[in-house]
């Protein structure tokens, strides 16, 4: 097995300043709290902090009632009518689905054809999760909603301050934005009435729909959401494992062989590849951490990435070594999906679709990876620059 890992070099300097200047880093607008016992803080004093403005960047396509940008009780109001559709039992009943999926893309594939995994089975990805999340029938409109999401993704990766700057002046980059949320939202406000004549069938939609006391625009953030952060991340997650699989020697052959493995491969790529690089929260109140004091209103910045390759927690960081699960960190070690209250919602969901979909693929024959320079972007959702490619093997 090589040792040999991706490194995403806007997210180790970050790492360096750690090193150099402990667990407060204060640079630019910015201050990261870094490290484990700095988010076992955040996670624990979710009182001193608020997500609501730390992630405003995100309102052009979540909406400003979304899970993601909702505090105290208004948050806990509108997870509760999501969480039941989540749990572990009603998961596992949309195995079946996931499978299919994985597999339709996979016999698409052709001996000697070169794909990009990373786009093909984001689709399979965005299809599941909104199959799961809300039903069939929205699902046949996977690829119109990967269509006009991606228009709004594209959107906010950018630099917050850029995007501010669109939206004043009404750039075209802006417009073309706000005509593609158009679309999503007629779609989706279409759902809700066809759910609430009993036309449609999707646990979480009705969940929301029947929820009491939920306004339209509350049940559309929440879907949209639910279907952008859930293919945009898991999607992210498969090409890195895919890529672990193929460029780490006897990886792929034991997964074959043991599921547990493949558990074990599945947390290894979360650990090195988290989704987020950093996330964000901004200060409710004046507090201390770490002999530091921190202002009420400073930007907060955490980072999975930089907890997860510390070598005070893992033995060797940069060796990507699924053996290592065999003991399990701490909550505050290991938060690929974040944690505290609004630890996300979707991680059973993003797991398994993530196992189901890469034991599908280890059931066909080996494919190649191809000579390419991967390069890691975006802080919102780590992928690979321009994908993941690799032979379809005879």
């Amino acid at each position: 097995m090589t040792a040999e890992v991706v490194r995403f070099r806007q997210a180790d300097l970050l790492a360096g300043l750690h090193r150099r200047f402990g667990p407060v880093v204060r640079t630019g607008p910015y201050t990261y709290l870094l490290g484990a016992e700095a988010n076992r803080f955040v996670f624990a004093h979710s009182e001193l902090f608020e997500v609501e403005r730390a992630f405003q960047s995100l309102v052009p396509v979540d909406g400003p009632t979304s899970l993601i940008v909702s505090d105290g009780e208004d948050h806990k109001r509108r997870r509760g009518f999501v969480q039941p559709a989540l749990a572990h039992r009603r998961i596992a009943g949309h195995v079946p689905v996931m499978r299919a999926n994985a597999e339709a893309v996979l016999d698409a594939w052709r001996p000697g054809d070169v794909v990009d995994v990373y786009q093909e089975f984001r689709r399979a990805v965005r299809r599941s999760t909104i199959h799961a999340l809300f039903g069939e029938e929205l699902a046949r409109d996977s690829d119109f909603f990967g269509a006009h999401l991606q228009v709004l993704i594209n959107l906010v990766d950018r630099n917050p301050a850029v995007v501010t700057v669109l939206r004043r002046t009404k750039a075209p980059a802006w417009r073309d934005a706000m005509r593609a949320r158009r679309a999503v939202d007629a779609r989706v406000y279409q759902a809700i009435e066809e759910t609430r004549q009993g036309k449609t069938a999707g646990d979480v939609l009705t969940s929301l729909v029947q929820g009491d006391g939920l306004s339209d625009l509350e049940v559309r953030d929440q879907v949209v959401t639910l279907i952008a952060a859930g293919y945009e991340t898991t999607s992210a997650a498969m090409a890195w494992a895919v890529f672990n699989l193929l460029r780490h020697n006897g990886v792929w052959e034991r997964a074959q062989e043991d599921d547990g493995y493949l558990a074990n491969v599945v947390n290894e790529t979360l650990r090195l590849y988290p989704p987020a690089v950093v996330s964000a929260r901004v200060a409710a109140q004046p507090f201390e951490f770490a002999g530091k004091k921190i202002k009420q209103g400073a930007f907060l910045l955490y980072s999975p990435y930089v907890t997860h390759r510390l070598e005070e927690i893992y033995r060797d960081p940069l060796r990507f070594d699924p053996d290592r699960w065999e003991t399990k960190p701490a909550p505050h070690e290991f938060l690929p999906f974040g944690g505290g209250p609004h630890r996300c919602i979707g991680a059973g969901l993003a797991t398994t679709s993530l196992t189901v979909m890469l034991k599908a693929l280890l059931q066909r024959p080996k494919p190649e990876l191809l000579p390419q320079r991967i390069t890691p972007t975006s802080v919102a959702a780590m992928r690979p620059k321009r994908g993941l490619r690799v032979r379809a093997a005879g």
